[in-house]
């Protein structure tokens, strides 16, 4: 890295940071309902009808099946979740939500919602369009980076 260059003034730097600042801020509203940033997420993207395989549900998540499955098994010992083998795949596993996961499912939905319309309420359409145009660019760069 060139010297002039602070480490709080590059763009990875604030990436990490305001990810860090919004899960922890999540984080604290969730808690009352007793789950996590993470758990709220996968819940939210686990398909209602069809059930989510493991391993979409751990690239959603960005992590390894192995990783996920410790997860997975605290959620079905807390009832939010239960597993089933796939009925295409007998290989592999389909996550459904039980009652209780769809309730803790839709409390984390509104915990998103209402932070989204608070940013919403704050930020413009043009500097949000920007602001997604920038961050899908920097993806982009990233995935074809060769050094």
């Amino acid at each position: 890295m060139h010297n002039s260059v602070k480490h709080q003034e590059t763009i990875d730097y604030f990436l990490k940071i305001v990810w860090q600042t919004v899960a922890n801020r999540y984080n604290q509203l969730v808690t009352e309902f007793g789950i996590t940033q993470s758990i709220g997420y996968l819940l939210i993207n686990i398909d209602e009808k069809d059930g989510t395989t493991v391993s979409q549900a751990a690239a959603l998540l960005g992590l390894k099946s192995t990783s996920l499955s410790r997860m997975l098994s605290q959620l079905e010992k807390t009832g939010l979740i239960y597993r089933e083998s796939n009925q295409g795949d007998k290989r592999s596993v389909k996550i459904y939500l039980t009652e209780l996961g769809k309730e803790k499912r839709h409390q984390a939905r509104v915990v998103v919602k209402q932070f989204n319309n608070y940013l919403d309420s704050h930020i413009s359409e043009t500097e949000k369009e920007h602001l997604t145009e920038m961050l899908k660019k920097i993806n982009k760069l990233t995935l074809n980076y060769k050094p």
